[in-house]
């Protein structure tokens, strides 16, 4: 039953990917129709995706609407704007014997797709807004949770937690980072990750404003990579409610009287504030007894237990467990984010996106962006989980297609205002030749652009699922 169950979410969660992207391109492209047609253009073709058309039929208007083989986009084949014979297919009539358009309208249709994106961006947001999405509560401010001892570095090798290093605490605000004001965890790991601070030795490296018991004071953080995308983490995280959720039978904390559901507060006086705090601690401290603070049926207890070692690491090094299965949980609530809001959130995360994709110093390059099948995977991994949440990711694709259709490169619709601009400054049109020559070089670059990231998505997503059926366990993991 359960195996079915997941058939039929996939199922849903993949029909919704289609269904929104289609509808995202659908939207950009009824934009440009619809302005061509207000501005008296010849509209030849509407098409979504590109190559031969899977199906179509000729409207009374004379226009051919088609669904095309490549789902990369769509186009609205506007002879009049621009010669993209070797996109969109050779034109039907003579150029050269249709009127003359003018620069403004080639700016309002160039710039109509985008701003219909921006439309249908603003319609999702409002029910955002209107219904609420659920977050993290822990997450929401600049107040770090919990600082790691220990993470996982790129390759699996256990390095010191840089923040921890670095001398942070939990409690402490983090007012900026590298000079950016940041208003919670989620910013400060963003910025973190597309850093491009670097130290004496080339070192990643972040500098912290933290305020502190009213004083606020800068600390040089050098972060690790993390993941096999090495992605900049420093190791703070939000605080979380750790429960038993099972105790091994003969283990040191059955023999100190822990059971399931006792929530663990403490370890010798230090707040357990993440999931795997307490294997941590017990590897910095090389299985020393523990004094454990637990919360039972809301009433505080105290217990000791000394972790029992169980096997020689790879290293050598001897491993500890306390016998314990632990489960975390972050507390929630719905957030109503106004539409102007969500929209500012996205520009500013698509602008450092891009940022820090041209800065050489950075460590994001083409392999670390997302393509569309990285898309639909991510789509359909949020609709397992919440719908509201899959209509703010559309939010964010809609408004970033739009910034990024409006960049002005060749082929985008920000090429096609480049061009008309250049052609009214210098007060004749462009050879045609030369539009048509940089269109197809800057196509086949976006092409090649689109097939890198989609096999680099195609890796990462299985590379993933490879893992999470590795980790799955029947039980929590034990500490």
């Amino acid at each position: 039953m359960q195996f079915i169950q997941a058939i039929l979410s996939n199922i849903w969660a993949f029909g919704l990917a289609v269904f929104f992207l289609g509808a995202s391109i659908f939207v950009h492209e009824l934009g440009h129709f619809l302005a061509a047609r207000r501005r008296g253009m010849k509209v030849e073709r509407f098409s979504i995706g590109f190559g031969p058309k899977i199906f179509g039929w000729r409207g009374r208007d004379g226009i051919e609407y088609r669904l095309s083989w490549i789902p990369l986009g769509g186009y609205v084949a506007l002879p009049q704007l621009a010669d993209m014979a070797a996109i969109e297919g050779e034109s039907s009539v003579a150029v050269e014997k249709l009127p003359p358009v003018s620069y403004t309208t080639k700016v309002i249709v160039a710039a109509a797709g985008a701003f219909f994106n921006v439309l249908f961006a603003l319609v999702l947001a409002t029910i955002v807004w209107v219904v609420g999405q659920r977050m993290l509560v822990e997450e929401q401010t600049n107040r770090v949770g919990s600082v790691r001892p220990i993470i996982e570095a790129t390759g699996g090798k256990t390095e010191p937690g840089p923040a921890f290093v670095a001398g942070i605490k939990p409690g402490d605000a983090i007012l900026a980072v590298d000079g950016k004001k940041v208003s919670s965890l989620s910013d400060i790991s963003y910025l973190i990750a597309l850093g491009s601070g670097r130290g004496a030795q080339g070192e990643p490296k972040a500098t912290l404003s933290v305020q502190r018991d009213g004083r606020v004071f800068d600390v040089d953080v050098y972060p690790h990579y993390v993941t096999a995308d090495e992605i900049r983490d420093i190791g703070i995280e939000p605080s979380m409610q750790v429960t038993v959720a099972q105790v091994s039978p003969g283990s040191a904390a059955a023999a100190a009287g822990l059971l399931e559901g006792d929530i663990i507060t403490h370890l010798d006086g230090e707040p357990v504030q993440y999931e795997s705090f307490i294997r941590d601690y017990i590897a910095l401290h090389k299985g020393s007894a523990l004094r454990i603070t637990y919360l039972r049926d809301g009433k505080e207890s105290e217990t000791t237990a000394e972790p029992r070692r169980l096997v020689e690491a790879a290293g050598g090094e001897p491993v500890y467990r306390l016998g314990v299965a632990l489960r975390g949980a972050y507390s929630t609530h719905i957030a109503h984010i106004p539409p102007w809001a969500q929209f500012n959130n996205i520009v500013t995360l698509t602008w450092r996106n891009l940022s820090s994709l041209v800065n050489p110093r950075s460590d994001i390059g083409l392999d670390k962006m997302t393509g569309p099948i990285g898309i639909v995977n991510q789509i359909r991994v949020i609709a397992k989980y919440d719908f509201v949440s899959v209509l703010s990711f559309i939010v964010l694709i809609n408004i970033s297609l739009a910034i990024f259709n409006l960049l002005p490169i060749p082929v985008l619709d920000g090429g096609h205002i480049l061009f008309a601009t250049i052609a009214k400054l210098r007060g004749r049109a462009l050879p045609a030749r030369f539009i048509a020559a940089t269109q197809s070089v800057f196509m086949l670059l976006l092409l090649t652009m689109i097939v890198y990231v989609s096999i680099s998505d195609g890796r990462r997503i299985v590379r993933d699922n490879r893992a999470a059926a590795r980790e799955a366990p029947a039980a929590p993991p034990e500490k």
